[in-house]
C-alpha cells in the first residue's frame, strides 16, 4: 500500500490521517528527520504533508526536494498564514493549503500511477525481454556494472512505455554495485535509494526478470552498507548477486 507522510506534530494530524485512509493510502507520521529520506522511499510515499507553522518546517521540504530518491514526491505545506505560504513555495513546496482544506485535497494531490499506466505496465511485463536487455543482464551478471548501464540507459531512453522503469531499476542497482566496487559506499546507498521508487512500481516478475528477488537483493546490500559504514573492506561482496530470470 502507498503511504502519505505527515511531518511534524500538527493539530490536524488525526483528520489528515482519516483522509489518507479514505484515499486508500496509509498515514505515516514523521516526528524527526532521522532516517527521513529512507523511510519515504521504502514506504513508497505518494505525498508529503508538512506542518508549515512549526519550527524547522523548511527542513522537511528541503530534504525531500534535494534527494533524487524523493524529489518527485509532491510536498504540501499546511498553513493559514499568507506570508508563510509564500515562503513555502519559495522553499520548494508544490502546494500550500489551509488546515481546513487539507482533508479534501489529499486524494487528488498524491502521486500515484494512473490505472491505465498500471494496466499497460502489466501487459508489457508479459512480453519477452528484448535482446539488448538480455545482453545488459549478462553484463550485469558478469560484474560489468558500468557496461550494463550503457545498454539499459539506451533502452530506457528509446522506450516511452511504462516498462522502461524495468530497465531504469536494474540500471540503478547495477550502478550501486559499481560504486561499491569503486569504494564509494555513500554513493551506492544513494543509488539504491533511488532504485526503490522504480522497483516498487514493478510486479514481482517483469519480462521474465525476477523483480521480487532483485528487490530483496538490493535491500540486503543496503542493510550491509549501513552495517559497515565507511569500512567497505568489511562489506560482504557475496551479496552482489546476479539478476535472475524466471
Amino acid at each position: 500500500m502507498i503511504t502519505i507522510a505527515l511531518c511534524g506534530s500538527p493539530t490536524w494530524a488525526e483528520a489528515a490521517a482519516d483522509a489518507v485512509r479514505t484515499a486508500g493510502a496509509s498515514p505515516s507520521i514523521h516526528a524527526d528527520l532521522s532516517g527521513y529520506i529512507a523511510r519515504l522511499a521504502d514506504q513508497y510515499t505518494a505525498l508529503i504533508v508538512v506542518e508549515g507553522e512549526s519550527p524547522g518546517w523548511s527542513a522537511w521540504v528541503a530534504a525531500a526536494k534535494t534527494s533524487p530518491a524523493t524529489r518527485r514526491i509532491p510536498v504540501v505545506v499546511v498553513t493559514a498564514d499568507a506570508a508563510q505560504a509564500e515562503s513555502a513555495i519559495q522553499n520548494g513546496a508544490d502546494r500550500v493549503v489551509t488546515p481546513d482544506a487539507l482533508p479534501g485535497v489529499i486524494g487528488t494531490l498524491a502521486r500515484t500511477p494512473p490505472s491505465e499506466a498500471a494496466s499497460a505496465l502489466a501487459a508489457q511485463c508479459a512480453d519477452p525481454l528484448p535482446p539488448q536487455a538480455i545482453e545488459a543482464i549478462e553484463r550485469f551478471n558478469a560484474g560489468a556494472y558500468y557496461a550494463q548501464h550503457d545498454l539499459f540507459e539506451a533502452l530506457w531512453m528509446d522506450d516511452p512505455r511504462p516498462v522502461r522503469d524495468l530497465y531504469r531499476a536494474i540500471l540503478q542497482v547495477g550502478i550501486a554495485y559499481y560504486q561499491i566496487e569503486r569504494g564509494n559506499g555513500r554513493g551506492a546507498l544513494k543509488m539504491l535509494l533511488r532504485s526503490v521508487q522504480w522497483l516498487a512500481l514493478l510486479p514481482d516478475v517483469c519480462q521474465g526478470v525476477d523483480i521480487a528477488g532483485l528487490r530483496a537483493d538490493a535491500a540486503a546490500v543496503r542493510a550491509e552498507l549501513e552495517r559497515v559504514g565507511d569500512d567497505l573492506a568489511a562489506f560482504d561482496r557475496s551479496l552482489l548477486k546476479p539478476v535472475r530470470r524466471v
